[in-house]
């Protein structure tokens, strides 16, 4: 009785290895939940700093949480290193991130994602960040399906991703 083992090529593994030796900037998403305890949050708002002021270009959404966050810590390291992708136009925006918003000099809203569900408008914005990014951290439950689809989508874009569970 013999069995295959589905291991990976050989490509796969080199271009693996060529990102995570990569040592020049990176843009690097950082998606996730807005359900974020505010000590995680101050986390996240840290290695976004750390990133940025590495020289990494941070790409992430307009929602509270772990977004806002990020935002925050690209904002206080160089604000030229964020742009911010809405899922829809800044009108509808909650007025406590529109506050924030304001402020971002590479903010791209999409007013097309107006007529569809905030899920399926958040969709189709996750989809563009995976698309900008070469790396993708996501901070996310085990329930966070838009969140954990943008995750598989980057893998399958031989993105590099980190995902962190809060549960």
């Amino acid at each position: 009785m013999s069995q295959s083992i589905d291991l990976p090529r050989v490509d796969e593994f080199l271009e693996e290895l060529a990102a995570i030796q990569q040592t020049g900037s990176k843009r690097i998403a950082v998606l996730g939940s807005r359900h974020v305890p505010l000590t995680h949050q101050n986390l996240i708002e840290l290695m976004s700093y750390a990133l940025a002021l590495g020289g990494n270009h941070i790409i992430t959404s307009g929602a509270t949480g772990t977004n806002s966050a990020a935002i925050r810590g690209a904002m206080r390291a160089d604000p030229n290193l964020l742009t911010v992708i809405l899922p829809q136009s800044m009108e509808r925006q909650p007025r406590e991130s529109r506050l924030q918003l304001e402020q971002v000099i590479h903010l791209v809203e999409n007013p097309k994602g107006d007529t569809l569900s905030l899920a399926e408008a958040s969709s189709l914005c996750n989809q563009e960040i995976v698309t900008r990014c070469q790396q993708l951290i996501c901070f996310a439950f085990h329930d966070s399906h838009t969140l954990l689809t943008s995750c598989e989508e980057a893998e399958n874009q031989r993105k590099i991703v980190t995902l962190f569970y809060f549960d």
